[in-house]
């Protein structure tokens, strides 16, 4: 294998492979990028079984092809050489079997690779009929759940976002068991058989990362116990978690007997403001006083001490209710509107945080008792 190249176009690409490397493999060959060079350009292929990425650059952007080939090379070592280099073309060749030179006018490098048969075989196959989404939708979406998912392990589902599809509508969960996220959208498709699928959090967060500030579309292509995400150049391939996601929509109540509409920046940095004096051990407890128009906003920490934040609310309901300062501010900080609106039932029934702007996005506190 012998090519020339810009250093951009290929620093990019090794940028978005490698997102499928993880430094906790204990299989050798899987801490490695592939390069396949063929006629119609360069394939760059990585994966840690749980995503695999592959990145393709058409001959038409490579400067020179001299030899076709392949191999495997450290993924680490080889981003952290070419981001380094100087921006200009870099010569790599492939000499006695598994040995890469990566040279520039003033630079050599010299690495040892891997045999390529030892890759494992990424099945990137497409289907027919994809779902198409905006890339700057589906990041949205992404930016609007992920931060409810779970972080424990102990429980797989709830680490991942629920994809449901019944005829046109995509709704989109996720749930860590204490609060909910929930986007619902139309999509240009009618699908007759009902979808529903568990998508691991973080690999959708590192999909969403791939993704440029335009109007390109992604194409999801679903299979059994696996999805292919199809953008510009870039194949990204993700498993899917198995087992029947948790029936949440009984969580959201259907009628509320309190409300009230508010500044969601306001709200938000008074509830900033109160949250710096609780910790993580008290679950960030602050307490939320509604006496008609009045609301406060206050945390008591015996260690710390008290603050209180007071606004003015169009209301005639009185409540006390506690909740998780951290999961309010992610619920708030996930709307792109000007105002929301806070809807509760009593002390022990969820927080539900709409907007009229944006009817498509609900999210759900539970509240903390405090007695």
């Amino acid at each position: 294998m012998k090519f020339v190249i810009r250093r951009d176009v290929l620093l990019s690409n090794l940028n978005h492979a490698s997102k499928a490397i993880s430094s906790r493999n204990l299989i050798p060959i899987l801490t490695g990028i592939k390069f396949e060079l063929k006629n119609e350009g360069l394939y760059l292929s990585a994966s840690d079984t749980d995503i695999s990425i592959q990145c393709f650059i058409p001959a038409e952007e490579i400067e020179e092809i001299k030899e076709l080939g392949s191999i495997v090379i450290g993924g680490k070592y080889i981003v952290d050489i070419v981001r380094k280099l100087p921006d200009t073309n870099i010569s790599i060749e492939v000499l006695d079997g598994y040995k890469m030179i990566v040279s520039t006018s003033n630079t050599e490098f010299n690495l040892n690779g891997v045999n390529p048969n030892e890759f494992p075989n990424l099945e990137l196959e497409e289907t027919k009929e994809p779902i198409l989404l905006q890339t700057n939708i589906f990041k949205t979406i992404i930016n609007q759940t992920f931060f409810a998912t779970s972080q424990n392990e102990s429980r797989p589902l709830l680490t991942g976002i629920n994809f449901k599809i019944e005829g046109s509508e995509l709704e989109v969960m996720a749930t860590d068991s204490y609060r909910l996220a929930k986007k619902t959208i139309v999509i240009d498709k009618v699908f007759d058989n009902a979808i529903n699928i568990v998508i691991p959090g973080k690999n959708l967060l590192e999909l969403s990362k791939i993704f440029d500030d335009d109007d390109n579309s992604v194409e999801l292509h679903l299979f059994n116990n696996k999805i292919l995400f199809k953008y510009k150049n870039i194949l990204f391939l993700s498993r899917l978690l198995s087992g029947t996601y948790p029936a949440t929509s009984s969580i959201i109540p259907n009628s509320f007997e309190i409300e009230f509409e508010c500044r969601a920046d306001e709200f938000y940095d008074m509830i900033d403001r109160a949250s710096l004096l609780t910790s993580d051990r008290d679950k960030n407890t602050i307490s939320l006083i509604l006496e008609k128009n009045d609301l406060t906003i206050s945390s008591n920490s015996p260690e710390i001490g008290k603050v209180e934040e007071k606004m003015v609310v169009n209301s005639d309901s009185e409540i006390k209710i506690s909740f998780s300062s951290k999961f309010m501010l992610d619920a708030i900080k996930s709307f792109n509107t000007d105002k929301i609106k806070i809807y509760m039932n009593n002390d022990s029934n969820p927080i539900v945080v709409k907007s009229d702007e944006d009817i498509s996005l609900v999210q759900l506190v539970l509240p903390i008792k405090t007695y």
